[in-house]
């Protein structure tokens, strides 16, 4: 039977993980969709690009929703307590999911190149949206939310949609819809007719560019301008989940972790050098390229958990109301229980996604559009 602490730290690596993957399988088609009017100059190019997505991209979001799960059940407070403050934000990311199968379904129903440009848009927008508002969402978890506990444990939110619109936040939305901008346009170099795949090969360079500058200047923006968290005092691994035991001090760096653990730079250095791998692979070996971005996106996200360790939700109106993997867990038994299902449910997911890209695999070229859509 493992304890306590390791049962939190280990669900705290799987959510981190959840979270990847969503990033990684879904955020290729974030990006494809979001560079749909710029890589696709017709209807059939555009039919190309989604033909490369679309019977993968609902399964894609089986990753989503097992973080969304995850959440709810091993990090319950947590849960309440983002959903229930930004629930403006993630009723806009809500919207822009449901618009994509709207988009997906809707599109080909009539033979109108003005039906078609509209729903164009639509499913642009919605990846527009899902990518920035990410971002923004990890910025705000460095400057901290608006929230706070009472001694019952009753929570409080002080705070609007339009308070999230900090500038590092913005700043951090930008490097989320950079990253994924270059990750989609990866998956377009390896999957979409050679055609496209030349001009998606010049735009994940720019954009790999663009993330990369960004995000080192966030970096930079957080050493020296934005101030971290540190629990003071002896730290209470195995104890009861409540925030309100501990207690926090802010104006430290969120770069101690670092420090302490000097592992964790691998994460910021590996973003790096796979945007470098990008660069020099995307043209030459597409699967290579989107390996590549993978891991780019994937570190990327990794670097920004370990910077909030042991952090989960800082809040900015009560450092110690702040949830931390030691004191926002749901008890022993449900972490226990739920990693023995995790154990037998995950392996399914990534081999039959596994299997799912070896028969889909292979580009979508100009000729299946015509042949399958009649010259439309």
């Amino acid at each position: 039977m493992l304890d306590y602490a390791t049962l939190r730290m280990i669900w705290w690596a799987l959510l981190g993980t959840l979270l990847i993957g969503f990033a990684i399988m879904d955020g290729f088609d974030f990006g494809v969709a979001g560079l749909l009017k710029v890589l696709g100059r017709d209807n059939e190019e555009r039919l190309v690009l989604l033909e490369g997505i679309e019977p993968t991209w609902e399964g894609n979001q089986v990753w989503f929703i097992l973080a969304g799960g995850a959440t709810f059940a091993a990090w319950p407070m947590l849960y309440a307590v983002s959903f229930s403050g930004m629930y403006m934000a993630i009723a806009l990311v809500l919207l822009a999911l449901i618009l994509r199968p709207v988009g997906f379904n809707f599109r080909g129903k009539i033979h109108d190149p003005r039906w078609a440009s509209l729903w164009d848009w639509v499913l642009t927008g919605s990846g527009f949206v899902v990518m920035l508002v990410a971002g923004v969402a990890f910025g705000n978890l460095f400057l901290g939310v608006p929230f706070r506990f009472d001694g019952d444990l009753r929570m409080s939110w002080h705070g609007g949609f339009f308070d999230l619109l900090h500038p590092f936040a913005l700043l951090c939305g930008l490097v989320s819809l950079s990253m994924l901008l270059a990750h989609g346009a990866c998956w377009a170099a390896l999957k979409a007719d050679h055609a496209i795949a030349v001009r998606a090969v010049k735009i994940a360079r720019w954009m790999t560019l663009v993330f990369a500058a960004l995000y080192v200047l966030a970096g930079v923006w957080l050493a020296y301008g934005i101030p971290g968290y540190a629990v003071v005092g002896p730290v209470i691994t195995d104890g009861a989940s409540n925030p309100l035991y501990k207690q926090v001090a802010e104006g430290g760096s969120w770069f101690a972790g670092y420090m302490q653990y000097p592992w964790f730079w691998s994460a910021p250095l590996l973003a790096l050098v796979s945007a470098v791998g990008v660069q020099a692979l995307i043209g030459r070996r597409s699967i290579a390229g989107f390996i590549a971005s993978s891991l780019m996106v994937g570190s990327t996200i990794a670097s920004a958990g370990f910077a909030l360790f042991p952090f989960l939700l800082p809040s900015s109106l009560d450092p110690r109301s702040s949830l931390t993997v030691w004191d926002a867990s749901s008890s022993r038994g449900t972490l226990q229980l739920m990693l023995l299902v995790s154990a037998v449910l995950l392996p399914i997911v990534i081999l039959y996604t596994s299997w799912v890209y070896r028969v889909m695999r292979g580009r979508v070229t100009l000729e299946q559009v015509r042949k399958a859509h009649g010259g439309y």
